[in-house]
């Protein structure tokens, strides 16, 4: 069977220099002179999905899942591997796409246009997404002003009238109140029946369960497991009853015991073997240029 998403050593890598002076000096010497601090928020992840299947992603908090659904909704690229997807993708998380400062109306019409929909598709549609996510007249105040819940309203009803191949619903179901996000589960289980591809980020293992047929387990970084949805969300479900049974000082060692682990790795590659090469001379040599550029322009070269 031909593949819907297909995930090939992805990683992502992200630069620990913080200050605004580590990152000029990492530009300018082109990360030779200046020592990067490459930190791997996810690590060599390979796994393939076919049509129909609906992926719950499940880990604790900063283990790689909203990094990982940012790639699979093209928010991001991978700095090493690939993410093949055959067909359009969409992604719902609070704030995924959506501009502040824009009203609802402003912000549907835009993400339509996005998507590649025509404006009069938009408009055949538009009261359709308005009406299924029940914002009201607050469809017209910039979404600013919007609570999480209604964020996160309007996100989801915006994808699912877009019709994408893959749906990705990254924890957005997690606010707001119980009877959207079961009108919303409704909504899902139609896409299901219609045979599309869905990845379903949350912390519940029940809910997991019942959504989805395969799982994937995404553990600080690296994938744990990925296959037959019960088998993996109970073993899951075991860890987090352990976890839980612990006290908060031995969660918080947990926790900064595997970070550090997962730092180690990252420290434990050279630079040069993350970075695309294009990638990573292109920011040194265009401040290089324009560099130059302003003293020959000094000097009246031009």
């Amino acid at each position: 069977m031909t593949y819907k998403v297909k995930v090939e050593n992805v990683s992502k890598v992200y630069d620990l220099n913080r200050s605004k002076i580590s990152k000029l000096l990492s530009l300018f010497t082109l990360g030779h002179f200046y020592k990067e601090k490459p930190y791997f928020a996810l690590r060599d992840i390979n796994f393939e999905v076919q049509p129909g299947d609906s992926v719950g992603i499940i880990g604790l908090n900063g283990s790689g899942k909203s990094t990982l659904s940012d790639l699979l909704g093209q928010v991001t690229v991978p700095t090493m591997g690939k993410v093949k997807i055959n067909g359009q993708s969409s992604l719902i998380a609070i704030n995924a796409g959506l501009n502040q400062d824009l009203t609802g109306e402003e912000n549907i019409r835009m993400k339509c246009l996005m998507h590649g929909l025509s404006k009069e598709t938009i408009d055949e549609r538009y009261e359709d997404i308005v009406e299924f996510s029940e914002l009201g007249e607050f469809i017209k105040q910039p979404i600013k002003a919007y609570s999480s819940g209604m964020k996160s309203r309007l996100g989801f009803s915006i994808a699912i009238h877009t019709d994408p191949d893959v749906l990705i619903v990254d924890e957005a179901l997690s606010v707001g109140d119980e009877t959207f996000s079961n009108k919303c589960i409704d909504r899902m289980k139609d896409f299901q029946k219609q045979g599309k591809t869905i990845f379903f980020v949350s912390h519940s293992a029940k809910q997991v369960a019942k959504m989805c047929n395969k799982a994937l387990w995404v553990h600080y970084g690296e994938l744990k497991d990925y296959g037959e949805c019960v088998p993996i969300v109970n073993e899951y479900a075991r860890f987090i009853n352990e976890f839980k049974a612990m006290s908060k000082e031995e969660q918080l060692q947990y926790k900064e015991d595997m970070i550090s682990k997962q730092q180690e790795k990252s420290q434990s590659l050279s630079v040069e073997k993350y970075k695309r090469p294009w990638l990573r001379y292109l920011p040194g040599l265009s401040i290089l240029g324009l560099f130059l550029y302003s003293i020959l322009n000094q000097l009246n070269f031009f």
